[in-house]
């Protein structure tokens, strides 16, 4: 069963102001952490990657895979942070917290930032309209084809560089800062489609009226491939202990039921579940 129904997006906002208001002190390292037996792991607020609901408790596939890793490695706390998406990288840089998992796509300029585990996840891309999709959009290019048409898309995500790849003008974007701002955006008529994953707008759709998603989506095509996304845990430049050890961790936590559950009860399909393993970090920081 999916876990979409939530209404894990009310009240994250004074959640991630207050977990940002903290001093940022050093990113720790691999026996730091061991040692005091917490580390801190920042989400963005996206059912179902990673996301806070209003009771504190962490879920998603990030989190939850998180935490069987954690407890592999002998971390018994975690010190969750919720923040913006925009935020994620620029908070591990300022070392505001340890790791992300957030199911972040692997993709080369984020590469140069920080480092990435091993992909955790696979996942295609969808788009969230109004409900009877007036403008009958079904693909990322038919804002490109029409002049008139705006699209909404979340600050620092990936879907940004794919409309620029395919002709989009800066005009026809609408940038808003998190998913919990699309429902509205789409339904009120400030954009006529809001871009994000399959699963992003289908969570989306079940949690607000007047919004459902494109049917018969045509998944967008960039320098010749269909665009698939690969979702890792993300870490400090300099902080490779952590991260290996996670890869370890994570390379044994993904040949058990376990793992294939936890993605499965977040509504990824078998084949996202599968694809997670067809492509490496090394080669998609290099494509």
């Amino acid at each position: 069963m999916t876990k979409f129904g939530t209404t894990a997006l009310i009240g994250l906002s004074a959640l991630a102001v207050s977990a940002l208001a903290s001093t940022a002190v050093s990113a720790a390292t691999l026996a730091e952490i061991q040692e005091s037996g917490t580390i801190r792991i920042a989400v963005a607020n996206e059912i179902p990657y990673g996301y806070v609901d209003p009771t504190g408790a962490a879920l998603g596939a990030g989190p939850d895979v998180a935490k069987a890793l954690m407890e592999q490695l002998g971390v018994e706390n975690i010190e969750w942070v919720t923040t913006n998406f925009s935020s994620l990288i620029p908070g591990l840089r300022a070392d505001r917290f340890d790791m992300v998992a957030a199911e972040m796509a692997i993709l080369p300029d984020r590469c140069g930032q920080v480092l990435f585990s091993e992909p955790n996840s696979s996942y295609g891309e969808g788009l969230l309209v109004a409900e009877g999709n007036p403008k009958d959009i079904h693909a990322y290019s038919d804002f490109a084809d029409n002049p008139d048409y705006k699209v909404a898309i979340m600050a620092g995500a990936d879907q940004l560089e794919m409309m620029q790849k395919l002709g989009v003008s800066e005009a026809n974007l609408v940038t808003i800062a998190s998913n919990a701002d699309a429902i509205s955006t789409v339904s009120t008529g400030r954009a006529d489609a809001y871009a994000a994953t399959s699963l992003t707008a289908s969570g989306l759709a079940e949690q607000g009226d007047g919004v459902e998603v494109a049917a018969e989506f045509t998944d967008p095509v960039i320098d010749g491939e269909e665009v698939r996304s690969w979702g890792g845990f993300t870490f400090a430049s300099g902080n490779e202990e952590l991260r290996d050890a996670v890869n370890e961790a994570l390379a044994e936590f993904k040949q058990t039921d376990e793992w294939s559950e936890v993605l499965s009860g977040y509504g990824f399909t078998q084949s996202d579940i599968d694809g997670s393993s067809n492509r490496t970090t090394e080669e998609l920081c290099a494509d």
